[in-house]
């Protein structure tokens, strides 16, 4: 797909971004664009609220000329928005539920498996760096001793928190300040509210690229962007294996958020199912879809409770090459379902373990801000698919700093827990 930079925002003119949401070269790493795996209330001045233009999808975007169009938070509430650490509101929800919502009677029992266990491969680092529509500039702590990332969306420099950034600062203050949002996190402030723009007044939305396909970048209250690049590993496996296929393939997008990663699969050429029990989120996606051009592809967006969607599935038999799932540390479902990912993984696994067709391809299994460590889902992964042969890779996606004159000084954020099987 050809480079659709010219449809980004210039300065002056640019979109508040405004995200929603919960993955540069290696100092040793691999060649450019590739994943490295080793083994060890109040609108503020200038924000969509106040009247500035939003991006309306399809409209301008092509022709290299952006509207902006203003659209509202995604609620942490689903159950399939990523609402473990990366999302304060789902967060906090999970806290207040945790004594008022009754145990949920399981769907079905786990299935009794017997047979060897797969081999392993763990710890796998999949670690992202330099990628044409994103970039992780710099990380480390601000003046106040706070951790923080600066990061390059498109052509949006972007400043979040980082938790992890426990190191100074790689950059001098000067290249902090070219940033265009910062996230203040302000809670007397909603949406795009809480975040400053230091340097020209942005709207919501912005358009991006990552492997070739067109979508939106949002900034939101929950401080995310609409995409996790760290992802990006397992998309690119995702998209080799689909065209490297010989026959046509089948992908299942569990918890599938603003769709990047099921619109991947379907430019690959896959027919894919996207789950995700936030409205919102699947009318992102469908911006998504349309902003790619690949309204044509075939794609169901199905806005349900990604539990009782698989298990329907496995009563009416059905099958699917690729299984990729990114559950939340809690959430709701449309009608109020709770997902506990302690309590319910196994039996999501379990379920999706009898979903693979006859000739699986993977299971990929993503856990964000979990306190465990990858060996708790590498081994539940395991003993998912003990009789069934191949292999579980295991590890963490990694973001690693790019564009520093000494390679050795680009420094790596962990991003996620992954786990993924593999048939050989």
């Amino acid at each position: 797909m050809a480079d659709k930079r010219s449809q980004q925002p210039r300065r002056g003119g640019r979109p508040t971004a405004k995200s929603a949401g919960t993955g540069r070269d290696a100092s040793k790493g691999p060649s450019k664009g590739q994943p490295k795996a080793t083994s060890k209330g109040k609108p503020r001045p200038g924000s969509a609220a106040g009247g500035q233009p939003t991006f309306k999808p399809g409209q301008g975007a092509r022709k290299g000329k952006p509207s902006f169009s203003k659209s509202g938070a995604l609620s942490q509430s689903g159950a399939p928005l990523r609402a473990d650490a990366r999302s304060a509101e789902a967060g906090a929800q999970a806290r207040r539920s945790a004594n008022a919502t009754p145990t949920q009677a399981p769907i079905r029992a786990l299935t009794g498996r017997s047979g060897a266990l797969p081999r392993e491969n763990a710890p796998l680092i999949l670690e992202i760096g330099d990628e044409h529509g994103y970039r992780l500039i710099d990380s480390g702590r601000n003046a106040d001793g706070v951790g923080e990332k600066l990061e390059l969306y498109g052509d949006l420099r972007v400043i979040r928190p980082e938790a992890q950034a426990l190191w100074p600062r790689g950059l001098p203050d000067a290249d902090w300040a070219k940033a265009d949002a910062l996230f203040t996190g302000d809670t007397d402030e909603d949406g795009i509210g809480r975040w400053a723009f230091p340097n020209a007044p942005l709207g919501e939305t912005w358009p991006m690229q990552l492997l070739g396909v067109d979508f939106f970048g949002r900034l939101t209250s929950f401080r995310h962007v609409g995409v996790f690049p760290e992802q990006i590993a397992h998309w690119r496996w995702m998209a080799d294996q689909i065209t490297q296929a010989k026959r046509p393939l089948k992908v299942l997008n569990l918890f599938g958020y603003t769709g990047v990663a099921s619109l991947v699969a379907a430019k690959a050429g896959a027919e894919v199912t996207h789950v995700d029990a936030s409205k919102k989120a699947i009318g992102w996606a469908r911006e998504n879809q349309a902003l790619a051009g690949l309204e044509d592809r075939p794609v169901r967006w199905i806005c349900e409770d990604a539990m009782k969607f698989i298990a329907r599935e496995e009563r009416r038999g059905s099958r699917y090459d690729i299984i990729l799932t990114d559950p939340p540390k809690f959430g709701r479902g449309p009608n109020g379902e709770v997902w506990q990912l302690f309590d319910h993984l196994p039996l999501m696994l379990d379920i999706c373990r009898e979903l693979l067709s006859p000739k699986p391809v993977g299971l990929v299994l993503t856990a964000y801000s979990i306190r465990a460590s990858f060996y708790a889902i590498h081994e539940l992964m395991r003993e998912t698919m003990r009789g069934a042969g191949g292999v579980v890779e295991s590890g963490e996606l990694i973001l690693r700093e790019s564009g520093k004159p000494d390679p050795a000084a680009c420094r790596a954020l962990s991003t996620s827990l992954y786990s993924r099987w593999l048939p050989a």
